[in-house]
């Protein structure tokens, strides 16, 4: 079975049944079982370690905060939204917030993994990092001198996070808060590829636009709803969420109710209508045409497809 995650507490359910309203397993972080009660852990991945009793990794569920595994081990699959990656030593998995994701059952994971809680770092960082950035892959293959540079930043974290003698706690938390960004602006570096960072004003836009979305998506579709709650104009949203994404800020909406849309299908037993009103569509014939029109794929077929 693999584990490899630092053994979580219980964690407030969203719902009675351990379930988000949507019906997919969601879990939180564990601070309990962080050191000291930071907002981030860090530590080696173990096949003989797990997570949490209650919820089997190789079971789809949601995070509400990100991992980051730098192997040692495989080859695995790892499932993240529809996608199966191949990951071998010397890859690096990066799972953020809300995205659906399943472990292998038979693959043993090892090397370094990193957790994290979103609201640890502060927003200049977390910009500067990208760790946002939904658009970029989450699986990485760093050449030898970057990952030989991403495992020290790695090994520097988990000692300074470790160390809980040889500073305050809030010396200690401001260390640790600089050697998280110190190893996430690497890994910032890699996800990026070639392509140029946004420019920080246009960047900083599009997290707050990106924000809004994330929580709005399921009753908010009009990009000038959005642009006027944010304060610009329908072009300034345009141009910042192309120069983030490459799209309009209208397929940027659509792409992520539909991406709920297919994780509530392929993952949860909800009728087809509740899945349209859980984003957005009170009506079911709107839902459908809407899903079709962007996945050529009837809500029921494509259902039927990933069971």
């Amino acid at each position: 079975m693999a584990g490899g995650f630092p053994q979580g507490g219980d964690g407030g359910a969203r719902t009675a049944d351990g379930r988000d309203g949507g019906g997919i397993r969601t879990l939180p972080f564990p601070v309990g079982r962080s050191v000291c009660g930071v907002g981030m852990q860090i530590a080696p991945m173990d096949p003989d370690r797990t997570w949490r009793a209650d919820a089997p990794l190789d079971r789809v569920h949601r995070i509400d905060f990100h991992v980051v595994m730098l192997l040692d081990g495989g080859p695995l699959r790892h499932m993240i939204d529809f996608t199966e990656y191949e990951a071998t030593a010397g890859d690096v998995l990066w799972i953020r917030p809300g995205q659906v994701h399943r472990f292998s059952r038979d693959a043993e994971y090892r090397g370094t993994v990193l957790t994290m809680q979103p609201g640890f770092l502060p927003r200049a960082t977390v910009e500067a990092t990208g760790l946002y950035r939904y658009d970029r892959p989450p699986l990485m293959r760093p050449g030898p001198a970057q990952l030989a540079a991403l495992r020290a930043a790695a090994g520097q974290l988990r000692r300074e996070y470790e160390d809980t003698v040889t500073l305050p706690l809030s010396l200690h938390t401001a260390v640790l808060r600089h050697a998280l960004t110190a190893f996430l602006l690497r890994l910032a570096h890699l996800a990026a590829g070639s392509d140029g960072a946004p420019r920080p004003a246009e960047d900083s836009a599009f997290t707050l636009f990106r924000e809004a979305v994330e929580r709005d998506f399921a009753t908010n579709h009009s990009v000038s709803a959005y642009a006027d709650a944010l304060g610009y104009s329908r072009r300034t949203l345009a141009r910042v969420v192309r120069a983030a994404t490459g799209r309009t800020p209208k397929a940027f909406i659509d792409q992520r109710v539909i991406l709920e849309a297919k994780r509530l299908l392929a993952h949860t037993d909800l009728p087809t209508a509740r899945v349209g009103a859980a984003v957005g569509f009170p009506d079911a014939a709107n839902f459908s045409k809407f899903f079709q029109q962007h996945t050529d794929t009837a809500p029921a077929a494509f259902r039927a497809e990933h069971r």
